[in-house]
């Protein structure tokens, strides 16, 4: 669960502060589609393509390709929930079970999709650097109970607030409810009342209410950061691992050889590692630091308890919830393995689209031409 730290409305005091609540919340929610619809699209369509070439290939119908599968069904449900994510640091007036199913889910869906990740990683590290103990490890001889690790305790932690660990009792210092009749100011006790709306059920949810303090700094502390550090690590030792196998590889490359200078085939390899590191690294700077950045500054704002603009929360949890879900994508779409069969079926797709349009009609010609053609 991202912290998520903006308040979209302040404490009312009148009728017109009250429409320009909603005329800001009106904004952020067309502001919210604008920039979540277009990439949640793109999130879906590009799991969907993968997952497409890894069933259609019985050849990658094995273990580490159905963690991956797993990965790409969570990255999915991730790409369906974006759109409702930055609604989680946005005040509105729902009753208990709507706000939250609209906190828990979301917050489910990211955990899952975190450990998914992690058990991608720890597969193919193991493979490298393990790769005569890989097939004797637990995640192959139970695969059904690691994929159980990694989609059971997400939906447990993240559904701890419907257990009682909620703020939903406390006072709402958010303030997000509208005044009363003609702007009189509600007390510290009205305001821990339903909101006076025309539904007299729902209350001001905020995240807040239903995200202890102490549960956000576990799940950022306890769990998010660990799990990223373990990525970057697992990604570091496999490199370090992949540059020690290639400089032996060149050490025999010399001896069988008899040269000291380095051949041409061994330049082409150091070529392909330095790419190899170079598309590593743009790709966690480009996928993980923005996301690393909002967290962190969402919990600075949370412990100084500052409220900062909607539009800002906004842009930076759509940037960086969507980027993180990148990762998955880049992952998949780097293997010709799981893009070839996809892409030989949209082809010929493309192919029977075409042969079946119909063919332009003969042009008509002028009477003078006939006669020259019958001539």
């Amino acid at each position: 669960m991202e912290p998520n730290c903006s308040s979209s409305s302040s404490t009312p005091s009148s009728s017109s502060s009250s429409s320009s609540s909603s005329d800001l919340l009106l904004s952020g929610e067309k502001l919210i589609y604008a920039i979540t619809i277009p990439l949640s699209t793109s999130i879906i369509l590009a799991n969907l393509f993968i997952i497409l070439g890894i069933a259609w290939n019985r050849q990658l119908h094995n273990t580490p390709n159905y963690f991956f599968v797993s990965l790409l069904l969570a990255d999915l449900c991730t790409g369906m929930a974006l759109p409702f994510v930055p609604w989680m640091g946005l005040n509105r007036q729902l009753s208990f079970s709507s706000c939250l199913v609209a906190h828990v889910f979301p917050n489910f869906l990211f955990l899952a999709f975190l450990l998914n990740l992690v058990m991608v990683h720890y597969d193919r590290y193991t493979c490298i650097a393990s790769p005569l103990h890989y097939s004797r490890l637990w995640v192959h001889r139970r695969f059904p109970l690691a994929l159980l690790t990694v989609w059971v305790p997400p939906l447990l932690y993240a559904a701890l607030p419907a257990f009682g660990w909620n703020n939903w009792s406390a006072p709402d210092w958010d303030y997000c409810c509208p005044a009363g009749i003609a702007g009189q100011t509600r007390t510290q006790e009205e305001r821990a009342l339903p909101c006076p709306a025309n539904d007299t059920s729902s209350t001001c949810c905020s995240y807040r209410r239903v995200f202890p303090n102490a549960f956000i700094y576990l799940e950022v502390y306890g769990l998010v950061l660990p799990a990223i550090l373990a990525i970057a690590g697992m990604t570091g030792r496999v490199l370090w691992i992949t540059r020690g196998q290639l400089r032996h590889i060149c050490r025999l490359h010399r001896s069988l050889e008899r040269g000291a200078q380095a051949s041409e085939h061994e330049q082409r390899l150091n070529l392909r590692y330095a790419r190899c590191v170079a598309a590593v690294s743009l790709t966690f700077l480009a996928c993980w630091v923005p996301y690393i950045v909002y967290m962190h500054v969402c919990v600075a704002f949370l412990l100084t308890e500052t409220r900062w603009s909607s539009t800002t929360h906004i842009v930076l949890s759509c940037t960086g919830i969507g980027s993180m879900a990148v990762v998955p994508l880049v992952l998949g779409l780097a293997n010709r393995q799981y893009t070839e069969p996809a892409s030989k079926i949209l082809q010929k797709l493309g192919d029977r689209w075409r042969t079946k349009k119909p063919l332009p009609p003969p042009p008509v010609l002028p009477p003078a031409h006939m006669e020259e053609i019958a001539l």
